[in-house]
């Protein structure tokens, strides 16, 4: 690539992070046109590895099992057809590229996952401690305000 394509997809990076590993099972919005329609396709599916992370370039490699047959998508994360990328579950796993699950069967492929609801809700409160300290702290300025 030449310098000012790497330049471009670098500005384009620093607005979206990336924050998926292997294990989290994602949900990923392509934009599909078909003939003069637009529409979206939600391809739901394990992240078996991200690829590029410090690139201008980085891909995820996405898998699910549709009908008994095994479905893998690379996608490019900075691509103009991913619409969004939605965090599903994360799964603890010990590898940075979970390859061995292509020879496992469903049933073997199992993990154990967190949902995101509990780390969502981690965050919030984490969010309203702060949030609440500050409002105190505001009061107690204004209260110094009005005396004076």
């Amino acid at each position: 690539m030449d310098k000012k394509t790497i330049e471009f997809n670098k500005n384009l990076r620093s607005n979206k992070k990336i924050d998926f590993k292997a294990g989290d099972v994602v949900e990923v919005y392509l934009k599909i046109k078909e003939g003069g329609k637009e529409r979206v396709q939600i391809f739901k599916g394990l992240v078996l590895a991200v690829k590029g992370k410090q690139s201008s370039s980085p891909t995820l490699t996405v898998r699910k099992v549709s009908h008994e047959v095994g479905v893998e998508m690379i996608i490019p994360i900075l691509s103009k057809n991913v619409e969004k990328i939605k965090l599903i579950k994360q799964a603890k796993v010990r590898r940075a590229k979970l390859y061995y699950i292509r020879e496992l069967t469903t049933k073997q492929s199992r993990m154990k996952y967190k949902e995101i609801k509990e780390f969502i809700k981690e965050e919030d409160t984490q969010k309203n401690t702060e949030v609440k300290q500050n409002d105190t702290e505001d009061k107690e300025e204004i209260k110094k305000e009005e005396k004076k």
